[in-house]
């Protein structure tokens, strides 16, 4: 088993072991009972068979016909080069604070954020690793970035002390999180069983809880973030001198445990259509889940970093510049530009959240992205 600096432990399947029998075998070994963390991790990251594993297409095209099928969602930046340009913005004005030049991207998917970000930041950036768990993508983004030389290079393990920003679009909420549901009154955590050959999901008893409590005693399922709080406390420990950008669909803790959210967050996604059936077609489909940002924060702080600002992406969008550096957008161009910073689009389910390294002096910097709307009290 090897471990990766982002993502849990997943057991290395046998040659030409279909997923199935791969999560099955697992189960098994668990007695019979799967968290369903261990089981998101296998669906999406068991080496050669997940879903971020395999080389399905993901993302990076839109919908199409027949003979353009498309992909299973489109991100930010290839919805328009505006996102990263507009982010370029924020990351030199941080590169510039925090006196680094190296960018570290975690998740790069198509390789188009990244393509977007050197355009933009020039000389600025003498080092741009990504991190990457997908054999995949990693070819489709060395492909796209082949022109920029050795400037791009790909890791697979943190170095002790890294310098510089750190970038994550769309990367936690692909990472694994527990199920908590509560039936009359009792809360159990949610996994996965098998019957007559086929995935379900079972409860047992836990003393997991919420990170607060739900009023009301009637049923309700929904998710806890170890995962994604584990992924900031290692930044936090690797992370030396510079900052830290994430942007990801997600609420604070007050609106993500809603007493009237009793389904929980949990997503599936193929071919622009999305289910909540998790159990379904593994492996061929994304599985996610909102980001509870203000644990994110706490993780944060916890481990010593700074929170820089939150709010919400198309906020952040506008205070970066996007109206101003988009004349010359053609008008699909900018029908793109509007999902990016809508309300009802992208712009207000997505957010951003930004944290500076441990002991870093952040008292004469004020991110560019946060100027107005910053909503960090709301967290």
């Amino acid at each position: 088993m090897t471990q990766h600096p982002i993502l849990p432990t997943t057991p290395h399947a046998a040659d030409n072991m279909p997923l199935d029998t791969v999560i099955q075998q697992a189960i098994a070994q668990a007695g019979g009972w799967l968290g369903f963390d261990d089981f998101m991790a296998l669906a999406l990251y068991a080496p050669g068979l997940g879903y971020y594993a395999n080389d399905l297409r993901k993302f990076g095209l839109m919908p199409g016909g027949r003979t353009a099928p498309g992909s299973d969602f489109v991100t930010a930046p290839e919805l328009s080069r505006h996102f990263g340009h507009t982010l370029a913005r924020q990351i030199g004005q941080a590169l510039s604070a925090t006196g680094t030049t190296e960018v570290w991207e975690f998740g790069a998917g198509s390789g188009a954020l990244a393509d977007h970000l050197l355009q933009a930041l020039g000389s600025q950036v003498t080092c741009y690793t990504i991190v990457d768990v997908s054999g995949s993508l990693v070819a489709r983004q060395r492909e796209r970035l082949a022109a920029y030389g050795t400037v791009v290079q790909w890791a697979t393990a943190l170095p002790a002390a890294m310098r510089g920003v750190v970038v994550g679009n769309e990367v936690l909420d692909a990472m694994p999180v527990k199920l908590l549901a509560r039936a009359n009154g009792v809360w159990q955590e949610r996994g996965v069983a098998l019957h007559e050959g086929r995935f379900l999901h079972a409860d047992k008893p836990t003393a997991l809880r919420p990170p607060v409590d739900v009023p009301g005693s009637h049923d309700y399922l929904t998710e806890i973030h170890p995962q994604a709080e584990g992924f900031v406390r290692t930044l936090a420990d690797h992370l030396v001198q510079g900052a830290i950008f994430l942007i990801d669909y997600g609420f604070p803790e007050h609106e993500y445990y809603h007493p009237q959210r009793t389904m929980g967050t949990v997503m599936c996604h193929q071919g622009h259509l999305a289910d909540a059936d998790a159990l379904a077609q593994v492996g061929r489909k994304d599985i996610t889940a909102h980001v509870n940002f203000t644990g994110i924060a706490l993780a944060a702080q916890d481990a010593g970093l700074q929170v820089l600002g939150y709010t919400s992406q198309g906020r952040f969008l506008l205070n970066c510049g996007i109206v101003d550096g988009a004349e010359d957008a053609t008008l699909p161009e900018r029908a793109m530009l509007q999902k990016l910073i809508n309300e009802h689009e992208m712009g207000e389910l997505f957010k951003v959240i930004a944290l500076a390294a441990k002991g870093m002096d952040i008292s004469e910097w004020s991110p560019l992205g946060f100027t107005a709307g910053d909503r960090t009290h709301t967290l």
